[in-house]
């Protein structure tokens, strides 16, 4: 299945795209069908991978290129080891105060460490994957970007992957992603806070809420909001019998946690 339909289509008004940074006439991509890999292991014997497009970069290494009209093809494989302090973050379309504030907000390593440590999750993979979280040519992500990406989680034996996009543009980035790792054998599943965004690009499994860029995968130093999102989200993984989206039920639980002043 094609990670883009209608590619040639959509090259065409790429092409004609004026490159407006606040996306001004940006044409997303629009998909009708999606790709689908059941789930084979239950999520306490899992590997999973942990994919981010929130720009991470290690301190003293080169950022992503945040100016070239294609975006940057290229993608940091980051061990689970290297500590929040030892990041940096080259963000374009979302607001990287959250993340530098708490990393768990767009990057959720302690969380899923702690799921692994309470044996609720089988292991998060040695390494993460970040990306840039502007790349408006589609094209380049699907021929180029999810390729590299399924073979590198095929070597690592990963069983599914979880997906956190940062930006609005990023949200079809990680979506095209996901519909690739679909096509290679690899279950995963897009926490998503722009519906119309994911729902056009067609992952095979969205969990989405109304949450903010930025802090996609919970609000920072909120220890209690992040396991909230992420502990559905995963679970949901397993359930997911064919393409589709969910609502999380976070926001509801969130209203009536900060009524007890829970918080």
């Amino acid at each position: 299945m094609e990670l883009i339909e209608k590619q040639s289509e959509f090259a065409g008004r790429f092409a004609r795209w004026n490159g407006d940074e606040k996306l001004a006439g940006y044409p997303f991509v629009e998909n009708i069908h999606a790709p689908f890999t059941p789930v084979r292991r239950a999520l306490p014997m899992m590997n999973l991978a942990l994919i981010s497009s929130a720009g991470a970069y290690i301190d003293g290494t080169e950022p992503f290129d945040l100016d070239a009209r294609n975006g940057d093809s290229e993608f940091r494989e980051i061990p689970v080891e290297v500590e929040a302090g030892d990041l940096r973050y080259a963000a374009k379309g979302y607001d990287p105060t959250a993340v530098r504030q708490d990393r768990n907000s767009q990057i959720p390593i302690e969380r899923l460490l702690e799921y692994q440590a309470n044996a609720v999750l089988g292991r998060l993979n040695e390494c993460w994957w970040s990306l840039s979280p502007y790349i408006p040519n589609a094209a380049m992500v699907a021929g180029e970007i999810a390729p590299k990406l399924a073979d590198r989680l095929k070597r690592y034996e990963v069983q599914a992957a979880l997906l956190i996009p940062a930006s609005r543009l990023c949200h079809q980035t990680l979506g095209i992603v996901a519909r690739g790792l679909e096509s290679y054998g690899i279950p995963s599943i897009v926490i998503s806070v722009d519906r119309a965004v994911t729902d056009r690009v067609r992952p095979p499994r969205t969990a989405y809420y109304d949450g903010e860029f930025g802090s996609v995968a919970g609000q920072p130093n909120w220890h209690q909001h992040q396991l909230r999102i992420l502990d559905e989200t995963l679970r949901w993984i397993e359930t997911f019998d064919q393409p589709g989206s969910r609502r999380l039920v976070v926001e509801l639980e969130t209203q009536v946690e900060a009524a007890r002043g829970e918080r």
